[in-house]
């Protein structure tokens, strides 16, 4: 992962690398780590800079953020898979991932693996 092309998404824009410039000065060095100082800063219009990414040449587009970050893809119908981890703990509480659709959205199972744990990992796409 350290070795390919990274794009942060922040409403910030270009001063929010200032940060990973400074954590990574200021932590013991990992291979890769300079690799984020020159990442894309997406501030734009999500659904375009999604648009942008998904034409250029390359491998699939993977996004890890917070629950806001994947409701905002959600609810733009930016997700082409889901990958999901259930993990077997009933916490009680939590943010809902699709709480900001406007209609059900249905899913295809594509596929499921369960490890021996009790977690199961599920990817689904759009039906």
């Amino acid at each position: 992962m350290n070795q390919i092309p990274k794009a942060v998404f922040s409403r910030q824009g270009p001063p929010i690398l200032a940060n990973a410039t400074t954590a990574t000065a200021q932590a013991a060095p990992q291979a890769g780590a300079e690799g984020w100082t020159q990442a894309y800063v997406a501030s734009g219009d999500l659904a375009e800079e999604i648009a942008r990414l998904k034409a250029q040449e390359g491998k699939p587009i993977v996004a890890h953020g917070g629950v806001s970050f994947a409701r905002s893809l959600v609810a733009g119908g930016l997700v082409d898979r889901f990958a999901l981890l259930v993990v077997p703990v009933a916490l009680g509480q939590g943010l809902p991932l699709f709480s900001e659709l406007a209609a059900p959205a249905r899913l295809e199972l594509v596929s499921s693996r369960a490890f021996p744990g009790g977690a199961v990992a599920q990817t689904y796409r759009a039906a």
